[in-house]
Order: C-alpha cells, then sequence, then structure tokens
C-alpha cells in the first residue's frame, strides 16, 4: 500500500492549462446550479437564487485559483514534479474538496444570516464541492495518459527507425568501382583509414571480415550519417557502438 502510494505522479504546474481548466469549471458549475438546482431554493427570491448560484461559482473558481495558480507559483519546490507523488496528489485533492466545501458553506451562511443550515444542505453542499475535484481529477488523469501515449508514440518511431536503420543497406563506393561493399549498418564493426584506402570491418555468419575499398573517410562518414548507432571516434575510425565492449 505504502508502496503504491510513493509511486510517482507528475504535478500539473502548466498555469495555462490550469487557467482554462478553472475557468470552464467554475461555468460548468454555473451552469449545473441553474439547470439541476441541487440546492432547495424554492424558498429563496429570485435575488437570493442569483446571488447564490453566481457566489457558489465565484467562490470554486477562487478557491480553485488559489491552490492551482497562486500557491504553486509561491512554492515551487514544495509542488515540484519531481518530487510529487501518488501521496501527495490524494492529500492535495481532498485540501481542495475540503477548500471549496468550506467556502461555500461559509458563503452560504453569510448570504442567508438567520437561516438555519440543515444536516441536508450540508450535504449537498460538500457534494458540490466535490464535483469540481472530480471534474479536475479526471481532466488530470486524461493530459497524464495523453503524455504517457506521446512518449509511446514516441518511443515507437524510434524503435521503428532504428530497425529501419539495421535492415537498410549502406554502400561504400569505390574510386575503381570494382571493390565497392554493401552491407547492413547492424554488420558494420569499424571502418579505419588506410592511406587512400578505407578498411571496412564487417560481421558475417560470427566471423569478422575485412576489405579494402579505394575511398576517403571522409565519404564512408556521409554513408553512414543518418545511423544513429555508427559514428566517428576518432580523425582514423568510425565504429559502431553496439560492437564497444569497454
Amino acid at each position: 500500500m505504502f508502496k503504491f502510494l510513493n509511486k510517482p505522479y507528475p504535478f500539473n504546474d502548466d498555469l495555462r492549462h490550469n487557467a482554462k481548466t478553472i475557468f470552464f469549471i467554475s461555468l460548468g458549475i454555473l451552469v449545473f446550479l441553474l439547470l439541476f438546482q441541487p440546492i432547495d431554493i424554492s424558498r429563496f427570491t429570485k435575488k437570493d437564487i442569483f446571488y447564490l448560484v453566481t457566489g457558489l461559482a465565484a467562490s470554486t473558481f477562487l478557491i480553485l485559483s488559489l491552490n492551482l495558480i497562486v500557491i504553486p507559483s509561491l512554492l515551487p519546490k514544495l509542488f515540484n514534479s519531481n518530487n510529487w507523488d501518488i501521496k501527495r496528489e490524494i492529500i492535495w485533492n481532498i485540501w481542495i474538496l475540503l477548500a471549496i466545501s468550506s467556502s461555500d458553506l461559509l458563503f452560504y451562511s453569510k448570504l442567508f444570516g438567520v437561516i438555519e443550515i440543515k444536516f441536508s444542505d450540508v450535504g449537498e453542499i460538500i457534494l458540490l464541492g466535490f464535483l469540481p475535484v472530480a471534474v479536475l481529477i479526471i481532466i488530470n488523469q486524461d493530459r497524464l495518459l495523453r503524455s504517457h501515449l506521446k512518449s509511446a508514440q514516441l518511443l515507437n518511431e524510434k524503435l521503428n527507425d532504428k530497425e529501419d536503420q539495421q535492415e537498410k543497406l549502406i554502400t561504400f563506393h569505390s574510386e575503381y568501382n570494382k571493390d565497392g561493399l554493401a552491407i547492413k549498418p547492424s554488420a558494420l564493426v569499424l571502418i579505419k583509414s588506410s592511406d587512400n584506402y578505407i578498411e571496412i570491418y564487417y560481421k558475417r555468419e560470427d566471423t569478422i571480415k575485412k576489405q579494402l575499398v579505394r575511398s576517403s573517410l571522409k565519404k564512408a562518414e556521409n554513408a553512414v550519417q543518418n545511423v544513429g548507432f555508427i559514428t566517428r571516434c576518432h580523425r582514423g575510425f568510425i565504429v559502431n557502438i553496439n560492437f564497444i565492449k569497454e
């Protein structure tokens, strides 16, 4: 259980994204209150209803702004994504729920003054506070999944590129047009400069073979420039890093 709670969980510190989220959640709360009327407002005047609905939506907006923009901006070390985990995310969401519910309850009691607050009213306000938190969790989960999906797609692209690099033949052309060589990148071990020639070492059937080609190391470097695991490490050598042991 503790192992799960201590798992890394990236904190959503995208202020622009959070600002949009706060606006749309607050607008959604306003529409929800007007359409579904979760709090019994039959005993209130139209003026009181207007103040109640706009006040609760404004209260949600202010609390979310304070907790998602202001506090993380003032305490960047505390909300560092590298140090954030599931435990902190849960506690943070519970805190936001309590903050919204308390703010709504305080506004409700101040607005209607001597009107008695029933236990059912308290429950409805807490549930109303849970709504923006639930939406916030869903949005953050969707953002996290999209981020993971994007990372997976980039990784797949890199793997596909690597497979293509390993399968596409590299051709080393000779100035004599007779001793050229075409091999798979994965088979190349190294290329060594040797006066007006290059010595190409490559693997075939578990044995290392060598071929001398009338060419320059610069031309050989151009031939392998799109292969990520083959690099020029010295003025006289090009190597396949997959064959490096130490």
